[in-house]
């Protein structure tokens, strides 16, 4: 059973920086998506980016140059890099999933989407203190 974990979360000043990690478990395949979602207070979850099993990262547009996703293989884990907390950064951060039988390349569009994940964490919160 997949199951993805997340921590990291916490508070932050504004324009500060933060990082949160992501490990998934429990899955057979090489082939899958891992992308990171955020929701501020009243609005809708959005995507911030995603990045397939051969490394292909997209990014939401108004999420380039203020977050990156390296990812560590080895240990199966995926971090967001906050590089600058906007102002009133308050969010959720949601790690997702996608997993795909065989091997080979991810094969969909993998992409900061809601429709591609199966698989989600619960969230982690990040608090902007200014």
């Amino acid at each position: 059973q997949v199951q993805l974990v997340e921590s990291g979360g916490g508070s932050v000043q504004g324009g500060g920086t933060l990082r949160l990690s992501c490990v998934a478990s429990g899955y057979t395949t090489s082939r899958y998506c891992m992308g990171w979602f955020r929701q501020t207070p009243g609005k809708e979850r959005e995507g911030v980016a995603a990045i397939d099993n051969d490394g292909g990262i997209t990014y939401a547009d108004s999420a380039r140059g203020r977050f990156t996703i390296p990812k560590d293989n080895v240990k199966s884990v995926l971090y967001l890099e906050i590089n600058s907390l906007e102002p009133k950064g308050t969010a959720v951060y949601f790690c997702a999933g996608d997993f795909r039988r065989g091997k080979g390349p991810y094969g969909g569009s993998c992409g900061p989407q809601r429709r591609v994940f199966g698989y989600w964490e619960r969230g982690t919160q990040v608090t902007d203190t200014s």
